[in-house]
């Protein structure tokens, strides 16, 4: 049939009902006046009116014609897009997909996300944490937008070996050129090294860096307390060396200097103690004058250290620097705190608001300061008197570094020989609110020791003057699966309200530290029967106080067994783990212990008729009852899981520690001299004659001590 024929026939003159039409390679002949009908294709036409006369139709075809190459045309066009859209989607339907495997972890899932940027919303913001932007996405302020990330088609490859690709933990890194306003990273908690020197030369490396960006303004905070005086020298040396550094660098023709225009890095100093002491009234570039400000610090006798309150005071001073310039919109200035302190802060309540103003402004904050000891507030520091003409015989004052967690997540509970105590180990992470401070602003903690090594410990002897004696270090990469929940109080209760099981852990560790437990009395004199029965009375009293305080602590942690398998993150299953292997380790040495000395009222023969004396000794077989029996291999399970778990941490080491212990007694008898001998006197009771030569015998006196200072 030619194409005007078919024009024709889907006239809408001839208002047609219904066409039909079978396909046929010879096209159509004939025509009909009720429809057209050919070999293998047949057209049907049916006309709405049979009266219409042949010259109307005619005459209707000339009129029309125009009207009906256009509808026709139309239709072909719309079908040929159609048929090119259903080609293209099925042609997208059949593109193989790339599918990408990798072998599942063995590791645990850790609960919080740590994303490289957040947002620096200038709202002020109640909560740090989860609940602004350091917890997951959902639970972001809406001041937070995440771009769109487009989705790739996947790819369906045939695997082929060609290599092997070894994949090591990501080490999260502040860098200096993302420090404004809308980009920043997550800080690192704990950067260990063994002096000072290391960290400024990584802040030197920070200070190049933001100065790639744009002009930068430095404030050092230098600590004035005492157990920091003999450090400042160190540290001021290092300090000299950095700007000689930069010095040599800006007369080189460094692109960092050379592409700002006027004093391209401006310095300013901060001395805190007790208070606060700005010698600058404005930032310089003049070295001298800066050498001349660290120099004239002066040693502050009071040992209390408002850290956080400098912190704020310099933000209130120094945040003009940070304000946009109304040309480029942009920030004048970064400004980079670094501070120097060997302790935690004596004003920690001001942590929240400190982080709030350096977030709002987009100042990072960077420490170079201790280890905190592993789960507890104080420790030990070995000082050294400074002043060569006094006694330089160490002393021992204690000083808080610690604990590296917002609350306390370690029990603190021991029961005659079993002291944990013995061993102070590093926690991995500095004191938790400074470290909170660097990690949520985006600088480092470095944690400063002289004698961090993980190959041996370290004894009393060989800690370095002016260091806490922490006796076992471990190694950086394996505790970063164990960083503390750097967060908010209000964020870190709701995230313990949200598990039985840390709940449990925080609710006894608080419980072991207000009730310390008494010594027990495990030697036994035999003078005579009633004797021996009253001292076997009076210790089973003092076991009596201990006991209900250990059932207490056990009956905390058993709250939290229900959830402890639901527990995730390595952190919190180590330490539940831990508490409750100890716990349940001390409450059957208690129990057993008072058992013993029942079994000894009851009535005990010498086997030896010269021996006196009865000693309760530790023993692995425990024979007081079977219940006692089922819980020291409960203990031993929990203890073992730890070990096992959390190899090379402080919680592999305590439940070492505890397992080597044996949870029973049994007792021994010995011999005790009941009459010591006399002392030796001279002869004819007269005393020694003096030497002949009294003044070349006298020993040289020694140097004057003075008190040690609070450190």
């Amino acid at each position: 049939m030619e194409l005007k024929d078919a024009r024709l026939l889907l006239s809408p003159r001839f208002g047609v009902d219904e066409v039909n039409i079978h396909p046929h390679p010879e096209g159509l002949s004939g025509e009909k006046h009720e429809g057209v009908e050919s070999r293998g294709e047949t057209l049907k036409l049916f006309r709405k009116n049979e009266n219409v006369d042949q010259a109307s139709s005619e005459e209707g075809r000339s009129v029309n014609s125009s009207q009906s190459a256009w509808l026709v045309s139309l239709t072909i066009h719309l079908a040929f897009l159609v048929l090119i859209s259903l080609i293209s989607t099925q042609a997208v339907r059949h593109l193989p997909a790339l599918v990408l495997t990798a072998p599942p972890s063995n590791d645990p899932q850790v609960e919080e996300l740590n994303p490289q940027e957040f947002y620096f919303d200038p709202t002020p913001q109640e909560t740090i944490g989860a609940s602004a932007l350091g917890g997951p996405i959902e639970e972001l302020p809406g001041a937070f937008e995440t771009p769109d990330i487009p989705t790739i088609s996947s790819i369906e490859m045939q695997p082929y070996e060609f290599g092997n690709i070894q994949l090591r933990e990501f080490t999260e890194m502040a860098t200096g050129p993302t420090n404004n306003l809308s980009h920043s990273v997550k800080g690192v908690a704990g950067a260990g090294v063994t002096g000072a020197e290391g960290a400024i030369d990584r802040i030197t490396h920070e200070i190049l860096l933001s100065l790639e960006e744009r002009k930068t303004l430095v404030v050092w905070f230098f600590d004035r307390s005492g157990s920091l005086s003999s450090q400042r020298d160190v540290v001021q040396q290092r300090f000299n060396r950095v700007y000689e550094e930069l010095g040599t660098i800006e007369s080189s023709d460094n692109e960092s200097f050379s592409k700002h225009d006027d004093k391209p890095l401006l310095t300013s100093v901060v001395a805190f103690g007790e208070q606060v002491d700005f010698p600058f009234k404005t930032p310089s570039d003049d070295l001298d004058q800066i050498r001349s400000a660290v120099e004239q610090i002066q040693q502050d006798e009071s040992g209390i250290e408002v850290v956080f309150s400098a912190i704020q005071l310099a933000v209130g001073r120094y945040k003009k620097y940070r304000e946009r310039d109304p040309d480029t919109r942009e920030p004048k200035r970064n400004v980079m705190f670094v501070v120097f302190s060997d302790e935690a802060g004596d004003d920690q309540d001001q942590l929240d608001k400190t982080v709030n103003l350096c977030r709002r402004v987009a100042i990072p904050v960077y420490v170079v300061g201790v280890p905190a000891p592993f789960g507890r507030k104080e420790t030990v520091m070995k000082w050294v008197d400074p002043n060569p003409k006094y006694d330089q015989t160490p002393q021992w004052g204690r000083v808080d570094q610690g604990p590296e967690s917002l609350a306390p997540e370690r029990i603190k509970i021991h029961f005659a020989k079993s002291r944990e105590d013995s061993v102070p180990m590093d926690s991995g992470f500095g004191p938790f609110a400074l470290t909170r401070l660097c990690f949520e602003t985006g600088g480092i903690y470095f944690t400063v020791h002289p004698n961090r090594t993980t190959t041996r410990n370290v004894s009393r002897r060989q800690t370095a003057a002016y260091s806490a004696h922490i006796k076992k270090f471990f190694d950086e990469q394996t505790m970063r699966r164990y960083r503390p929940e750097y967060v908010s109080a209000k964020e870190y209760q709701r995230r313990l309200r949200a598990s039985a099981s840390r709940t449990a852990l925080v609710q006894a560790a608080q419980q072991s530290w207000l009730s310390p437990l008494g010594e027990p009395r495990l030697r036994f004199l035999v003078n005579n029967e009633a004797a021996f029965s009253n001292a076997l009375t009076e210790a089973q009293k003092s076991a009596a106080r201990i006991e209900p305080s250990i059932r207490a602590v056990y009956e905390t942690l058993k709250r939290g067994e229900k959830d402890r398998d639901q527990e995730r993150t390595p952190r919190w299953q180590a330490g539940y783990d831990l508490a409750m292997g100890r716990v349940l380790a001390t409450k059957v040495r208690a129990e057993s212990y008072n058992a013993m000395l029942a079994k000894a009222k009851r009535g005990m023969k010498f086997k030896d008729p010269k021996n006196n004396t009865w000693e309760l000794v530790p023993s692995s077989e425990i024979t007081v009852g079977s219940q006692l029996k089922n819980e020291a291999e409960k203990a031993q399970e929990y203890l073992t899981r730890v070990t096992s778990d959390h190899a090379g941490t402080p919680w592999s080491t305590l439940a070492d520690t505890e397992l080597k212990e044996p949870m029973g007694w049994s007792w021994k008898e010995s011999f005790t001299p009941t009459n010591p001998p006399r002392n030796r006197v001279a002869a004819n009771n007269n005393p020694q004659p003096a030497p002949a030569d009294e003044q070349r015998q006298m020993l040289k006196r020694p140097p004057p001590k003075r008190k040690l200072p609070k450190l």
